[in-house]
């Protein structure tokens, strides 16, 4: 598929299994984050929506304010984090390398654990995103 190029209605009809929809403050900076730290590719971003892909899977990323009809921003706090609870796992990201990027990205990230080896057999970080999502880079120890 064409992300470049697909239209919202084939999009939506493609999606299978699990999926993810992040509602985030401000796409383009989210897209901007994700790209320089993570290494991500963004498809058709805009103020309002992006395609993200990362080692082949694809999410979703939207404006607070394209889910005006939605029951979900009623629950999001006007400031402040976001997404506690929730952790996004990026088994293909160094997880050093993504402490060096996100420490000198212009965005608001906080680093809530540094690089550390895990008794389950991975090299993780936990990186906070300006929208309270915890990003985890990991790579396996071996």
């Amino acid at each position: 598929m064409d992300y470049d190029k697909v239209k919202a209605a084939a999009f939506g009809a493609s999606l299978k299994g699990l999926g993810i929809n992040l509602l985030v403050r401000d796409v383009l900076g989210s897209v901007a984050f994700l790209q320089d730290v993570f290494g991500m590719e963004a498809f058709q971003p805009t103020a309002d929506f992006a395609i993200m892909a990362y080692a082949g899977q694809v999410f979703q990323l939207h404006s607070d304010a394209t889910f005006h009809s939605h029951p979900l921003p009623s629950l999001l706090p006007e400031a402040g984090p976001r997404g506690g609870g929730i952790e996004l796992r990026l088994y293909e990201t160094d997880p050093d390398e993504a402490v060096k990027l996100a420490e000198s990205h212009p965005h608001a990230a906080t680093i809530l654990q540094p690089p550390t080896d895990k008794p389950h057999g991975l090299r993780e970080c936990v990186i906070l995103c300006e929208n309270g999502y915890a990003w985890v880079p990991s790579r396996p120890l071996v």
